[in-house]
């Protein structure tokens, strides 16, 4: 005797009555594929820009800078034509309008309600913060090579003026510490949107931490000696001056590190904590 099987349904157990079976294999649906890296940061840029107040922001920082560096060159003395005052004038407003923009990033898919999309289609939250972070980074990075470039057109413009020599005060070691003392800064501005989320209260954060905080701890320094030993191991803004100097020694690199750390940081892992069992509405 053979044994004998029974053949495999490929219809789903309908109540009785039901007229309709729908095939097991129809119910079937194939997993889509991860969105890419790539991908997230195009959109993440894309949408650092796409909004009125992202553009004109950026606009702002081309303006500003060509503004700078035509007030350096008509009304700046034959003294102030170099190239570390062409690009101190057009980096000022990055310091206030990058960490706006960073914050902007972040706060914008609460303040303009694209959080339950953009959390929908990539449900990890940290693979769209990371996205987020390595976008203001990279416009970090950027906005401080164009400013050291209007900066050298801007010294070039004005010792042809002048009928002077121009004078390249700024080295390449220097250049780069001060590209990072940008990016820390862009940073700050993006730490105190994941840790807030709301829009008007990240950017008022930021001006208190960076025009009320670090006033008052350079008076503190002026008038006390014991926070005039401290500053350097507890002021993120005070330690972040060495990089602009250049050429850091290695108690001035641990004091900045462990400012950061405490400024930046751990701020910046608690406010990721909170995105992550937050509640999406």
């Amino acid at each position: 005797m053979t044994a004998t099987t029974a053949p495999t349904s490929t219809t789903a157990t309908t109540p009785a009555g039901d007229r309709t079976a729908t095939p097991v294999a129809a119910r079937r649906r194939p997993v889509p594929a991860a969105i890419p890296t790539s991908r997230l940061l195009g959109v993440e840029l894309r949408k650092m820009f796409d909004t009125r107040s992202g553009m004109w922001l950026m606009a702002s920082i081309g303006i500003l800078a060509v503004l700078a560096t035509t007030a350096v060159i008509l009304f700046g003395p034959e003294a102030d034509q170099t190239y570390d005052n062409f690009g101190a004038a057009v980096g000022f407003p990055m310091v206030i309008i990058l960490p706006i923009i960073a914050a902007l990033s972040v706060t914008s898919e609460w303040s303009q309600r694209s959080g339950l999309t953009t959390f929908t289609l990539v449900p990890h939250r940290g693979r769209v913060i990371t996205a987020k972070l390595v976008v203001a980074a990279a416009v970090g990075v950027v906005a401080m090579v164009f400013a050291l470039a209007v900066g050298a057109v801007g010294n070039l413009v004005g010792a042809a003026i002048a009928g002077i020599d121009p004078v390249w005060d700024i080295s390449v070691s220097q250049a780069l510490t001060i590209t990072l003392a940008t990016v820390l800064n862009m940073l700050i501005g993006f730490m105190l949107g994941v840790l807030i989320r709301n829009s008007p209260g990240a950017i008022v954060a930021y001006f208190v931490y960076n025009f009320a905080l670090a006033p008052l701890s350079m008076v503190l320094a002026a008038s006390q000696s014991w926070w005039r030993d401290l500053q350097p191991w507890m002021d993120f803004n005070f330690t972040q001056g060495f990089l602009f100097e250049g050429d850091l020694t290695t108690r001035q690199w641990s004091q900045l590190g462990v400012t950061g750390l405490f400024w930046l940081v751990i701020p910046l892992a608690v406010g990721l904590l909170l995105i992550r069992r937050s509640e999406v509405k």
